[in-house]
């Protein structure tokens, strides 16, 4: 029997119009305001799909000042404007190889107003060989108070501008990281809520001036956590991102997701198959992450070059149903050897392209490894 005193809650409509009335509130559904025209939303659309498109990934080469200063000191070269330029000159002017297997390269600020030796800027050298030039944007992460050393990305103020303008100078896609660790007591819910929304807010800036968003929620390998444990966090922390992208009216088909692979800790006792990690990656990613999504283009997290290639070998063999590709947007794990075989010194040029063009085709192999057929869901 109905309590008498219980408020009645009445539903009247279906839709945006939807109304919940009730003697204590009335909730009006939220209405969305179109901010991309059909146009903008096929450039978008287009932008992300050239940037996946089978057996292509992204050169993550927006390492910052500081980050190239410890590459440089592992093989003792000086960290100059110059010597920078000269590395990523060395990228960016491999041969035809790479085209087939790059689909994208994130530039850092200073990169996009650099020159070839004859003149040439970067971005438009790569543009003409077919990739899309992307820009990280994001100014670096910050302590979060009141939590156990977890920290948000700043670099909303000014974002606006700040993407208008790198769309004038050619960027078309966008990166933007931020942080989470696993230890017995983070993620906290404030740390994951706070930097879903950073990520929400910078995504829809970024869509507002024709560039394509790449959401990076990076969950740290630090620690001895095992892949169960990181699996359930990876699954909270892209759920919480992408209610958020919702909540933000972010255009999916014009984003693109740079999630770490689900991995234990560097420090578990226990060492995982390629096989294991790919089946907790893509069963945590059939759990959160929406199909209209075009792609998911992994990070290697500190991986070793040939560990990074496996894991996505494995994720591109794994018998679930995947509705995104599944490719790469390596950083060391395109680089590393390439960067050792430079040392700094002019006349081992091609020796470091030669080793760049190498670690980009086996990713791309590794993106493009067949599709079978799908099997019975995880139980993980």
């Amino acid at each position: 029997m109905q309590d008498s005193h219980a408020p009645r809650i009445v539903f009247l409509g279906v839709g945006p119009s939807l109304h919940l009335f009730s003697p204590l509130r009335r909730i009006r559904m939220p209405h969305a305001y179109p901010f991309l025209s059909p146009e903008q939303k096929k450039e978008l659309s287009d932008i992300a799909q050239r940037i996946v498109a089978p057996g292509k990934g992204i050169l993550a080469a927006d390492e910052s000042t500081g980050s190239v200063a410890k590459r440089f000191q592992s093989i003792n070269a000086e960290n100059t404007e110059e010597n920078r330029r000269l590395y990523r000159q060395l990228l960016f002017t491999a041969d035809e190889r790479v085209n087939s297997c790059i689909g994208g390269v994130i530039f850092f600020h200073e990169t996009l107003y650099q020159k070839t030796d004859d003149g040439k800027l970067f971005p438009q050298l790569i543009k003409e060989r077919g990739m899309v030039v992307g820009i990280k944007v994001d100014k670096g992460v910050v302590p979060l108070a009141g939590t156990n050393g977890e920290t948000t990305t700043q670099g909303l103020d000014g974002l606006y501008e700040r993407c208008a303008q790198y769309k004038k100078e050619g960027a078309d896609f966008a990166k933007w990281r931020c942080v989470l660790k696993i230890t017995p007591t983070t993620p906290s819910r404030l740390a994951i809520i706070e930097n879903a929304n950073v990520l929400a807010r910078y995504a829809s800036i970024c869509q507002m001036h024709g560039i394509v968003p790449i959401v990076e929620p990076e969950i740290l390998p630090d620690g001895d956590h095992d892949l169960k444990r990181c699996q359930y966090v990876t699954e909270k922390v892209l759920a919480a991102v992408y209610k958020a992208l919702s909540d933000h009216h972010v255009y999916l088909e014009g984003t693109l997701l740079k999630p770490n692979m689900v991995t234990a800790g560097h420090s578990c006792p226990h060492k995982y198959t390629p096989q294991e990690i790919a089946m907790a990656t893509v069963t945590a990613l059939r759990r959160t992450v929406p199909p209209a999504v075009p792609g998911i283009t992994f990070l290697s997290g500190g991986q070793s070059e040939e560990e990074a290639t496996n894991n996505l070998n494995a994720m591109n063999q794994c018998p679930l149903h995947r509705p995104w590709a599944l490719t790469f947007s390596y950083g060391r794990a395109l680089q590393a050897s390439a960067l050792k075989a430079w040392g700094g010194k002019k006349e081992n040029g091609k020796a470091c392209q030669e080793e760049y063009i190498k670690r980009a085709m086996n990713n791309s192999q590794a993106a493009l490894a067949p599709l079978p057929r799908c099997r019975s869901p995880s139980t993980l």
